[in-house]
Order: structure tokens, then C-alpha cells, then sequence
């Protein structure tokens, strides 16, 4: 569970505990960000959806890439996507504060790429996508790192939450988007390549 530092020493104030305390900060902070925003969107009728829900292969809905995460059908909806974001971003954080942002942005990044590139005609909003990332690079990290503490913690994710990988495949619910879980899928993974490949060398246990 040590940090290295870009010289190669352990961080002396990284302790796992610090990380720890800083995951719940972070995690938690954005999605209180996510009930504030949901709250606003409610008092307003959720225009807000139209306006920055994402369009696909529109224009204007290229944009809509960075905002569509944010915003959710209902709270309901939002309810829904808490607990997992809340477990798996805490988990990816435990690895580090650049890890958590790689992870994540690849997530944000590819779902909406997917969706606008392949989604159905209606706008599509929510946070699922970055679920289906952060828990991806979770799955698939242990493996590319070959390191048993991570692989391990991927199996038990696994067993835990695997059934809602179901969740990448095309489904005859309208208003599930298939398109933002493949594409949130799809960031985790290449989110955990990179990671590795950057660092030229397996992480340390924990990381």
C-alpha cells in the first residue's frame, strides 16, 4: 500500500489512511455534487436534460460529452447510481488521486463518445457510464498489473456487482442507454492499460 513518489520513495504523508480520508472527501464532494445539481434540475422541471442531456450525432451534442454525466432522469435515477459510485470511486481513489482522475475522465470520455456516436435518438443522461468505468478498471487492473492483492479484490467486485455488467449488452429497455455502460466499460479498461504502461512496471500491492 505504498506511494511512491516520481523519485521512487514512498510519499511520507500518503498513508493509507490520509488516502483514505481524501477518497471519502473527494468521492463524496462530487456526489453531493450530483444531488445539488439533481435538486436544481427538479426545481426547474429537469429542462435541464434538454438542454445539456446528450444529443447523439448532433453538433451541439459533442459538448454535451462533459455535462451529461451530471444531470439524471429523476432521483430515482440518481438514487440508483450513489452506492456503486460511491464503493468504486473510493476504491480507484485508494490507489491515488491520479489514478481516481485517469480512471475516471477515460470513463466520462468514452461513454459519451459511445453514445454519441452510437446511441438511440433520444437525449441521454446519468452517471451510469462512470459506474460501469470505475468498476471495469477494478475488474481488469489486478490482471494487467499481475498483481495478486488487486486481482483478488477484482474477484470479490465480481462476485459482488458482476451481474450488472449485463448492463453493456443491447436491451429492449428504451430507457436504459446500453451505449453509455459499453462505452464507461470500455474508458476502465483502457484507463487500467494506460495507467500501467505509463508507470513501465507492476504496481505495488494496493496500488
Amino acid at each position: 500500500m505504498l506511494d511512491a513518489s516520481p523519485g521512487g520513495q514512498p510519499g511520507s504523508g500518503d498513508t493509507p489512511a490520509v488516502r483514505a480520508r481524501r477518497g471519502l472527501l473527494v468521492v463524496g464532494s462530487f456526489v453531493v455534487l450530483l444531488y445539488l445539481i439533481e435538486m436544481v434540475n427538479i426545481a426547474l422541471f429537469h429542462s435541464l436534460n434538454r438542454t445539456f442531456g446528450l444529443r447523439p450525432r448532433s453538433l451541439d451534442g459533442i459538448l454535451d460529452i462533459l455535462t451529461f454525466p451530471l444531470l439524471h432522469a429523476n432521483l430515482t435515477h440518481l438514487m440508483s447510481n450513489t452506492l456503486p459510485l460511491i464503493i468504486f470511486g473510493f476504491l480507484v481513489f485508494l490507489s491515488g488521486l491520479r489514478v481516481f482522475i485517469t480512471a475516471l475522465a477515460a470513463s466520462w470520455l468514452a461513454s459519451g463518445i459511445a453514445v454519441w456516436l452510437i446511441g438511440g435518438s433520444s437525449v441521454t443522461v446519468g452517471a451510469s457510464g462512470l459506474v460501469f468505468g470505475l468498476f471495469s478498471f477494478l475488474l481488469v487492473r489486478g490482471f494487467v498489473n499481475r498483481n495478486w492483492w488487486q486481482i483478488v479484490l477484482s474477484l470479490m467486485l465480481f462476485m459482488a456487482y458482476g451481474g450488472i455488467l449485463f448492463g453493456v449488452l443491447p436491451t429492449v429497455a428504451s430507457f436504459v442507454s446500453w451505449q453509455a455502460h459499453l462505452g464507461g466499460a470500455i474508458g476502465g479498461v483502457v484507463a487500467a492499460l494506460l495507467l500501467s504502461t505509463r508507470r513501465g512496471r507492476p504496481l505495488a500491492a494496493g496500488r
